[in-house]
């Protein structure tokens, strides 16, 4: 792992020389070669983090049908350019201006989505939004119980990557390639910070 001082100011809080480069290389199984590079900010906590893959990659779907034990283990691959779906379960990710990648498995991109699921229904607790309560608590229930192992009740786990830098590794998982209409419509999430020489 290399680290690098950059003697710029945060893109958040705008304090000089507080912010440190990290670039660590390594063969992920099953994808290649990556990189990850993070930017971090000492003074205020803002980072982020994404995965480069060594070779060019084209833009993509990844889709797995989860429905045995076996699933929940697969490995996943998500850069920050990438959003994430359950349609069965009316749920989507997009990247946003703080994305980050990260590499998990099905089963910790299920509990990234049930966190995400409690914090809006502890405000609909909040705001007394029943329906969206009941919604919300068998979305919930599914995960947690893991209901989609029980024949007739799987999910799907799908990835869009407009940059392609995204993947599950399993050998049931269907890839391919995305049309131009997807990638025109899908977001691609932060733009990697720019840093001028003339600072």
């Amino acid at each position: 792992m290399s680290e690098v001082d950059l003697s710029i100011p945060c893109p958040l809080c705008g304090v000089e020389n507080q912010l440190k480069m990290f670039t660590f290389f390594d063969e992920i199984p099953y994808f290649g070669e990556h990189t990850q590079v993070t930017v971090s900010c000492l003074s205020c906590g803002w980072k982020q983090s994404d995965f480069i893959p060594a070779e060019e990659k084209e833009p993509s779907k990844h889709s797995l049908v989860v429905n045995t034990r076996n699933h929940l283990k697969a490995r996943v691959v998500r850069s920050s350019s990438c959003t994430i779906r359950i349609p069965e379960l009316d749920l989507e990710v997009n990247p946003g201006a703080e994305s980050t990648g990260y590499v998990s498995n099905v089963e910790g991109v299920f509990e990234r989505f049930l966190r995400i699921i409690r914090l809006v229904k502890h405000q609909s607790i909040s705001e007394q939004i029943e329906e969206e309560i009941t919604a919300l608590e068998e979305m919930e229930n599914i995960l947690i119980n893991h209901d989609f192992l029980s024949p007739g009740r799987e999910i799907t786990l799908e990835l869009f990557d407009p940059r392609g830098h995204s993947v599950i590794s399993h050998e049931d998982v269907v890839f391919r390639p995305l049309n131009a209409d997807e990638i025109e419509r899908l977001p691609v999430g932060p733009e990697p910070p720019v840093f001028s020489a003339n600072l």
